[in-house]
């Protein structure tokens, strides 16, 4: 008989995590507090808009492709995690071939260009598509004085891309040994010196630190801060570029969900885990299953907690089976910063657009709008901004004739006290007399039809991500790599972890990479091959 498994929350590390389960030979359940699939990325829609909530960039299709690829008893564990054919050049991207052949039955991913479009204050812009000649032509066009900079700058990231993702991407730090492996080669390449600390040696024109600095932001990472391998994010979208799945985000999740119920896995709805079942068996601790806030409880060989880590062990875990310092060491860990995110439509009849699919725009500072928000932890009057408009993509997100957009602000997580009840819509007005009187949607007051916003106290409570943070555990230095949490819970048998929180870190890739590592773990501990 098969061992039964359950996977708390449907988030992209919970369904791929699942998935891999299947394809291990256990069965397994998925159990969702809210009423749908995706957690962060959950699906709005109101007045025939469809509103991706979360992640809304993907890359490395590849990832996407081995999901659809995994049948039941056919983990594919031991296959090359970055074959040959995957690491062909940059050429690929602009080929408008996103999906492989598995991915392409079950959803259409197409490859968007530029990736982003870059704002800075002064209303020039930068149009980032990875390919070799615009790039440069830009960096001319912007900042000369950059150009011999950048070749050295893309040497530098491609040796961490290669060393540091395509080598070590999926290595598992369970231990100090693993990490001490490593190291040398960090410290050779540069790797573990902050980020901006390491753009800064070879862009000289804040323009261009801020275009090749900003991207940690995505996953919840603070630039100054996060260590130097985050340059490779670079080089990972060189290499596979930036793609949307037609019908948004969501899409992709019902996909995967229906490739994951082909396989035999279920999933709940509005199944609220309280408890993670512990009991002790020969002096350790096991995890058994799990019981719902209705007094349900479900057994299981394992358990698997996509959730938000520290409320996994804080909530979640009754304080007796928790190891002595858990307490401590979670609450002492940083947490990634929070976001405002404003959903609205609007009326497209006679307007022209300049905007693309992916935009960024700056503010009139960075480093020190930064520091406002991950140590002062206050809401400046000045904002950064991911402008995302899908509707320039896929029409079908909005009625006929409008937009769908969202814009997202890094703004503190809940440490800092704010109240968003009472600040929010004064927010949101900000923002949008921002986009139209800057000239970036033009008459947007009199255009818009529909307006939503979420802030760090929907993650808090809706996600019951700790602090309301965005994005899990703070990817620092001293919280990377064995110092970020474990795939294999240390306190207790059978219980593992999967998503942001864990190993390698956050983003829609490192989730994927996430259930990997943790499939691994779980396949080595059950003794399958």
């Amino acid at each position: 008989m098969a061992k039964k498994a359950l996977v708390i929350g449907s988030g992209f590390g919970g369904i791929s995590l699942a998935l891999r389960l299947q394809s291990l030979g256990f069965d397994s359940m998925i159990l969702e507090r809210l009423d749908g699939p995706g957690g962060r990325a959950y699906v709005h829609k109101a007045q025939g808009f469809t509103f991706d909530m979360g992640p809304t960039v993907l890359t490395v299709p590849h990832f996407i492709e081995e999901l659809f690829s995994l049948e039941r008893n056919q983990p594919k564990l031991n296959e090359p995690d970055f074959p040959e054919a995957i690491l062909g050049e940059e050429k690929r991207i602009r080929s408008g071939i996103s999906g492989g052949p598995n991915t392409s039955r079950y959803v259409d991913i197409k490859p968007i260009l530029p990736f982003y479009r870059i704002y800075f204050d002064d209303g020039t812009f930068f149009d980032y598509d990875g390919d070799p000649i615009s790039t440069r032509e830009q960096i001319k066009k912007l900042a000369p004085e950059d150009l011999e900079g950048y070749e050295r700058f893309h040497n530098a990231a491609k040796a961490i891309f290669e060393r540091g993702f395509l080598e070590l991407g999926y290595t598992y730090f369970g231990d100090i040994p693993s990490m001490l492996k490593v190291v040398p080669d960090l410290l050779k390449l540069d790797a573990v010196k902050p980020l901006f600390s390491f753009i800064k040696k070879y862009f000289k024109s804040d323009k261009m630190r801020q275009v090749f600095s900003f991207e940690p932001l995505l996953v919840g990472g603070n630039p100054l801060r996060v260590p130097a391998i985050y340059a490779m994010i670079h080089f990972v979208e060189k290499t596979w570029g930036i793609h949307f799945a037609m019908g948004g985000t969501g899409h992709l999740v019902n996909a995967l969900l229906k490739k994951y119920q082909e396989l035999g896995g279920q999933i709940r709805y509005q199944a609220d885990v309280r408890k993670i079942n512990v009991i002790r068996d020969a002096g350790k601790k096991r995890a058994t299953g799990i019981s719902l806030a209705t007094g349900e409880q479900i057994d299981a060989d394992l358990v698997v907690s996509n959730a938000d880590y520290t409320t996994t062990y804080l909530k979640l875990i009754e304080p007796e089976y928790r190891r002595w310092n858990r307490d401590s060491l979670v609450k002492l860990r940083k947490q990634s910063m929070s976001l405002f995110v404003l959903y609205f439509g609007f009326k497209a009849d006679n307007l022209k657009l300049e905007l693309k699919h992916h935009n960024i725009i700056l503010g009139p500072r960075y480093e020190e709008l930064l520091t406002d928000i991950f140590d002062r932890k206050i809401l400046a009057k000045d904002f950064s901004q991911y402008l995302h408009i899908p509707t320039l993509t896929d029409p079908s997100l909005a009625p006929v004739g409008h937009h769908a957009a969202y814009t997202l602000i890094p703004v503190p997580h809940n440490g800092s006290g704010l109240e968003w009840s009472r600040i929010g819509t004064g927010f949101a007005s900000t923002i949008l007399e921002f986009l139209e009187t800057r000239g970036f949607i033009p008459e947007l007051s009199k255009r818009i039809v529909y307006q939503k916003f979420i802030t760090p106290d929907y993650f808090e409570t809706e996600l019951a991500s700790y602090l309301g943070n965005g994005f899990g555990v703070e990817p620092i230095l001293r919280q990377s790599a064995f110092f970020r949490p474990h795939n294999r819970s240390e306190d207790i048998s059978n219980l593992y972890l999967v998503g942001q929180g864990t190993q390698p870190g956050g983003g829609t890739p490192s989730v994927m990479m996430s259930a990997k590592m943790t499939a691994r773990v779980i396949a080595e501990d059950f003794k399958l091959e």
